[in-house]
């Protein structure tokens, strides 16, 4: 059944149970067409086409009336008996040159699609693109890749390796095992590349969740409904983009099987079985040594990293979420209680939508605007600084006119802005 078929019977049973509920008074015709899709006016002719023909009535014409461009039979019967009687075993594009030479006037698709039709030739399967291997960009820091390899690194234990690379060079800037690949350590990858070289130009990564929001599975990923990692790099100005095939990633998919092979020699004959060395080992001693057999020159002399001169890279290298204050100036966050104290930028925060940073060590961040309220470890205790805590002892212990000559005997409402 094509899917057009499908929608239509589709439709009539649902048109068959609306039309009861109407018929006992259990619903509008207003709210049965709202439910079905069409407009009230629509649905009424479905009625009275209904309750003349019966469900025939409700047949989409389309779908049973021939189309005036359809070949007629007796041509059909024409071209199927030329083929069986004197070209049999002939391939298509064969046949139609002779075709073509009688004076045939259909085209290759339809006389294609007529005999394969009349299974008197095999549809074959669509042949492969021809594919031309990509030339390395010509800078380092034009493109970068980041993926993750799940293997038994260590005896009886599964890691993830994340490696963050350049396309141009090949150079690994960040190696590290994490427990489970995800947006935590992609943050980590591309914070190490900032701070050690720059700003990058693009990134090159799958389709992982935390890469990219996909509305429909196996379909394209959206380029508008950002995951947290996405809103990072548009924050900072670099152009992600997707993979659709391990073929595509064939550099990096490549790297991962040398990794595999010597990782796991290098690992066993040192000893090494837990996570903390092994991430120290790949720092001191493999990813040094991996570079320095496996970096390629690039192309031309330069680079395409930029210097990170803006704010603290963590404050943007993390989960943000937003989030409305209590009337007791608290946030409600993951099942933490996050208080924000007393400060002279503000008399109080109630109803004022802030955001909650949560950074991949687990710690939190209160923040209005771009200036930061408070800072919070991964339990929800305020961490106090010094400046902060001054604060807090002055204001309590200040009377109200006192902060009124502090502030130069501005308003309440002043302290607002």
């Amino acid at each position: 059944m094509r899917p057009t078929e499908l929608k239509q019977e589709i439709r009539k049973m649902r048109f068959e149970e609306l039309y009861e509920r109407c018929q006992e008074k259990r619903l509008t015709q207003e709210d049965a067409a709202r439910e079905l899709g069409v407009c009230e006016r629509t649905f009424r002719r479905y009625i009275d086409r209904y309750e003349e023909d019966g469900t025939e009535g409700l047949l989409d014409k389309r779908l049973t009336q021939e189309s005036n461009r359809l070949a007629p039979v007796d041509e059909v019967m024409a071209v199927t008996s030329k083929y069986k009687q004197g070209h049999r075993g002939w391939n298509v594009r064969h046949f139609y040159s002779r075709y073509k030479s009688d004076g045939g006037q259909r085209s290759y698709s339809w006389v294609k699609n007529t005999l394969q039709s009349k299974n008197l030739v095999p549809k074959t399967r669509k042949k492969g693109k021809h594919r031309k291997r990509r030339e390395r960009l010509p800078l380092p820091g034009m493109m970068l890749y980041q993926d993750g390899s799940t293997h038994e690194w260590v005896p009886g234990k599964k890691w993830d390796l994340i490696v963050t690379m350049d396309d141009a060079t090949n150079e690994h800037y960040s190696m590290f095992f994490v427990d489970e690949e995800g947006t935590a350590s992609s943050f980590k990858g591309v914070r190490d590349v900032i701070l050690k070289h720059g700003l990058f130009s693009s990134f090159y990564t799958d389709r992982g969740s935390h890469y990219w929001y996909t509305p429909e599975e196996g379909g394209k990923v959206s380029k508008t409904q950002l995951t947290q990692f996405g809103r990072a790099m548009k924050q900072l100005g670099i152009l992600m983009i997707p993979s659709y095939s391990p073929e595509a990633r064939g550099r990096i998919e490549r790297v991962f099987g040398t990794h595999q092979d010597r990782l796991v020699k290098e690992l066993a004959f040192h000893e090494i079985t837990e996570m903390n060395d092994a991430n120290q080992y790949l720092v001191q001693t493999y990813q040094p040594a991996y570079n320095a057999e496996f970096v390629q020159p690039a192309l031309e002399e330069g680079s395409a990293f930029i210097p990170w001169v803006g704010a603290d890279i963590d404050d943007i290298l993390c989960e943000q979420h937003e989030r409305v204050v209590t009337g007791d100036n608290c946030v409600n966050f993951g099942g933490k209680v996050l208080q924000i104290s007393a400060n002279r930028y503000r008399c109080h925060y109630v109803k004022v939508r802030v955001r909650v940073h949560r950074y991949t060590d687990g710690s939190l961040a209160i923040f209005h605007g771009p200036r930061k309220l408070a800072t919070y470890d991964a339990n929800g205790k305020i961490a106090v600084t010094q400046r902060s805590a001054a604060f807090s002892n002055k204001a309590a212990s200040a009377s109200t006119s006192d902060l009124w000559e502090e502030n130069g005997g501005r308003s309440r409402c002043a302290c607002r802005l």
